[in-house]
């Protein structure tokens, strides 16, 4: 029977082994969480301790600790130990903000569509809620935006005349979500704004609709105008992508 060569040789892989039990891990970490073992801002127990507990490595352990840090679940603090965060919305949606952030093509797209679909309920729940100076608020980021000398500054006013209008609608984690896809996709709608031509005017007219809307204490209306403006983000979004292709 032939030898197999040292370089041929097939070196045993655990890494999926290894995936299964940092899983584990994290699916156990989080369940304490979600049962009220861990409340947040406590203190987790020691690594050995926990590891002992739950019956794993200390491997496995330390890696979905890591894991949960990224996702914004669990935080360390330098010289006190590894806590569980607050869990307010924001936090956990950063490492999503990241992802957003740095999307184009197929992923910006997707992006641009999620929004449509949250952002006209939010509009419309804004339009029930929304109070006096939250409208003042409103008409002067409008203003503000219509004397902008720059796609920097006027996109930046336009993030903010979104973001009054998510945070009327009363739900903080939806307006978590929102901030995250309209924020973190700022550039993208700079680059829009220096590409294509007369894209600001139309804003403009197209957030008269949405703020008319409000006024107007128009859920309908709200809606409709605001999946609109967005429409117009996504059919733009499309086109990047085909042309990237």
């Amino acid at each position: 029977m032939s030898s197999q060569s040292e370089e041929g040789a097939r070196v045993p892989d655990d890494t999926g082994a290894r995936t299964t039990v940092t899983q584990r891990a994290i699916d156990e970490i989080k369940t304490r969480i979600a049962m009220g073992e861990l409340a947040p801002g406590q203190r987790l127990p020691t690594e050995r301790d926990l590891a002992a507990d739950l019956g794993l490595s200390r491997s496995s352990m330390r890696e979905a600790i890591r894991a949960l840090t990224v996702m914004g679940v669990l935080e360390a603090r330098h010289g006190a130990g590894i806590y569980v965060t607050q869990l307010k919305p924001g936090d956990l949606l950063d490492t999503f903000g990241v992802v957003a952030e740095i999307s184009r093509g197929d992923t910006l797209l997707h992006l641009v569509q999620v929004r449509k679909i949250l952002e006209p309920a939010a509009a419309a729940a804004a339009a029930a809620r929304i109070d006096e100076e939250g409208l003042i608020r409103l008409r002067a980021e409008m203003t503000a935006m219509e004397r902008g000398t720059t796609a920097e500054e006027i996109v930046g006013h336009d993030l903010e005349f979104h973001r009054i209008i998510t945070e009327a609608a009363g739900n903080p984690v939806l307006a978590a979500i929102l901030g995250g896809l309209n924020s973190r996709t700022f550039r993208a709608r700079v680059w829009r704004g220096y590409r294509e031509e007369g894209v600001f005017p139309r804003t403009f007219r197209e957030h008269d609709e949405i703020y008319r809307s409000l006024i107007e204490r128009d859920p309908d209306g709200a809606r409709i105008a605001t999946a609109v403006h967005i429409g117009a983000v996504e059919e733009w979004a499309r086109r990047q992508k085909d042309d990237e292709e």
